[in-house]
């Protein structure tokens, strides 16, 4: 299993003191992997930054210049997205941690990966930042997969939050499928249960809403009885896990009921679907999580499965 990231992501901070999505984020995971003995298990590998061209096949220029102006100063790109003077690096080195597990996934020099990266990204739409979010990590990865000549690439995102940036930039898109499970009603306000796609990606979107208190219980269910068919009949050459663990029981932004046993859960069922569908190729990219404790553990029993540790 490969595990990439980059000290840079730990240069993005709050320029005003205390915000859910800040730097000990990682450190907290690193900290939690050392401590349950899984870091001896993992291949490390250095990422390059995401280059331009890469941005680009998900965002629009003007997006791109609007998060480099942002990012001269200490400022705020939306009343939740802060940025300082080291953030676009440390954006453009979260989407080349993804870029390169991709690289390494089609190489076959790996089957499974964890990025461990900031800023997340599943929020951020192809001309916006939003949410936390600067350039959507997933979503440049599941298109360089594509370049790298991987057709079909189906994304389940199990953050508490519906990732309407993921969404808009596949939503008339047939080759990337994008399953979300969220809670609902929640930020950012929509995954509603009749957003499908549109065009020639009408029915390649699906979302799954849930009340809060949900479950681990719920969210297994939901993978076997909704997730397990789909992939089945979509047949994906890579599978890409948007993984936020802010469903988890403690989290202060979701009202979910998950805990680390049941992102293992969730996992396996993942992980097994790769095995079965597209060669056990699954590429898991962090995003939110923001009680510390609970996401250490849940990003260890995540990481433990999936490397079949």
């Amino acid at each position: 299993m490969l595990w990439l990231t980059d000290p840079l992501c730990l240069e993005h901070r709050s320029p005003w003191g205390e915000h859910p999505e800040c730097p000990e984020r990682l450190d907290t995971i690193q900290r939690y992997l050392v401590k349950d003995g899984l870091t001896e298990i993992f291949k490390v590998e250095k990422a390059g930054t995401a280059t331009h061209e890469q941005i680009l096949a998900v965002h629009t220029k003007s997006h791109l210049e609007a998060v480099r102006t942002g990012c001269e100063k200490e400022s705020m790109l939306d009343p939740d997205t802060y940025v300082n003077t080291h953030s676009l690096a440390a954006a453009l080195s979260a989407a080349g941690c993804v870029v390169k597990a991709v690289d390494e996934v089609v190489q076959g020099n790996t089957q499974t990966a964890f990025c461990a990266v900031r800023p997340p990204g599943h929020h951020a739409e192809s001309g916006r930042a939003m949410g936390f979010c600067l350039f959507n990590n997933v979503a440049i990865g599941a298109r360089h997969a594509q370049a790298r000549g991987l057709k079909k690439i189906f994304i389940l995102d199990w953050d508490v939050h519906h990732g309407n940036g993921t969404e808009e930039i596949f939503y008339e898109d047939s080759s990337v499928f994008y399953l979300s499970i969220h809670e609902f009603p929640l930020y950012p306000g929509t995954g509603r249960a009749d957003s499908i796609g549109i065009k020639t990606g009408e029915g390649f979107t699906l979302n799954i809403p849930l009340p809060a208190e949900s479950s681990d219980r719920d969210y297994i269910d939901i993978l076997e009885s909704s997730v397990a068919p789909t992939i089945e009949h979509f047949q994906p050459d890579l599978i890409m896990i948007s993984a936020g663990f802010d469903a988890h029981e403690r989290d202060p932004l979701g009202h979910m009921n998950v805990s680390p046993d049941g992102f293992a859960h969730m996992t396996k069922i993942v992980r097994d679907l790769a095995n079965q569908w597209c060669g056990g190729k699954v590429i898991s990219v962090l995003e939110g999580g923001y009680d510390l404790t609970a996401l250490g553990e849940s990003v260890s029993a995540h990481l433990r499965v999936l490397a079949n540790a």
